[in-house]
């Protein structure tokens, strides 16, 4: 398999199941202190620019046409310059209705700055393991986009879509929104891999043949051995290297794999209880049973009942 085929394996999971958009209109000294999020979030920037802050980094600069992406949520500042006083996102946007969108204006002149930005909610019994080792925030610089013409004319034309009250409206900017996610992170895997160990990984010759096996034949006897010899690496250098750009040990990074997907299978309902464990690659079902709870903190029976409390 290709690193593209790879790249469709750990994305394809990934689907937004709600948002909050919103359009930023700014002017003159402003500055805005966010909170950490349990979700992704998105800030595209349609005229001019400001400065985006961690507490212990330098600023970045984000200008006109230059999109940013914070996989995990994680918490940052977003201002006219670096060192303005902020104000905190929750007494501009007090309330934040899932499926929803506003208009914020802000700052000590007419506004001269525009941002979109979202907030991106997924289904996190989805979530690849590897989009755990993601970098906090992902550039996409204007001219990056330039040669990313699907993703681009979606950010376009979502300036414009958010404001919008048709039929259908709030379905179709969350299928464009995540379609611009899925994009943005494809783009990021395959251009920005000096960024994160992790996007290093998927285009690591070995490693990421062990990933293609981890994410597309999880149903497998694998073995670290076996996965070592299908990176076409030894066992001990193939554990050392996969644990540094991952960010865990294989072994590990295989059973996440296979208990996303029994908690897919659980929440489905079409596979019964007692055989699910044979649709992930498991020998037995105490192994799974005893893997599930330690990972989830709950028996896989308390899982479907939850999920499917009919």
């Amino acid at each position: 398999m290709s690193h593209d085929d790879v790249l469709s394996e750990l994305l394809k999971p990934l689907r937004l199941t709600d948002i909050y958009s919103s359009k930023w209109l700014a002017g003159g000294v402003w500055g805005v202190a966010g909170h950490e999020d349990s979700h992704a979030v998105m800030h595209y920037m349609v005229r001019r620019a400001c400065y985006l802050t961690f507490d212990d980094e330098e600023p970045i600069k984000l200008c006109q046409g230059d999109l940013a992406v914070f996989p995990h949520g994680t918490a940052h500042t977003f201002a006219s310059a670096p060192g303005r006083a902020t104000t905190q996102l929750t007494s501009v946007l007090p309330q934040r209705v899932l499926g929803g969108s506003g208009v914020v204006t802000l700052g000590s002149s007419p506004p001269d700055t525009e941002i979109l930005c979202a907030s991106l909610h997924y289904d996190t019994t989805t979530k690849p393991a590897l989009y755990r080792a993601l970098p906090r925030v992902i550039v996409l610089r204007r001219q990056m986009l330039q040669d990313e013409p699907l993703l681009l004319r979606t950010l376009q034309s979502l300036d414009r879509e958010i404001t919008r009250s048709a039929p259908g409206s709030r379905l179709v900017s969350l299928r464009a929104f995540e379609m611009v996610f899925i994009l943005a992170l494809r783009t990021a895997m395959q251009r920005l891999t000096e960024t994160s160990p992790a996007l290093q990984a998927l285009q690591h010759e070995g490693i990421s043949k062990a990933l293609i096996a981890i994410y597309g034949a999880y149903t497998a006897p694998w073995t670290v051995e076996g996965l070592a010899r299908e990176a076409g690496m030894s066992r001990s250098v193939f554990s050392e290297v996969f644990r540094e750009l991952v960010g865990e040990p294989p072994a590990r990074h295989l059973m996440v794999r296979r208990l996303q997907e029994a908690r897919r299978l659980l929440a489905d309902g079409t596979v019964p209880q007692r055989d699910v464990y044979k649709h992930i690659g498991y020998q037995s079902h105490v192994g799974y049973h005893l893997a599930f709870r330690k990972e989830f903190g709950m028996t896989p029976g308390e899982y479907r009942a939850q999920t499917r409390p009919g």
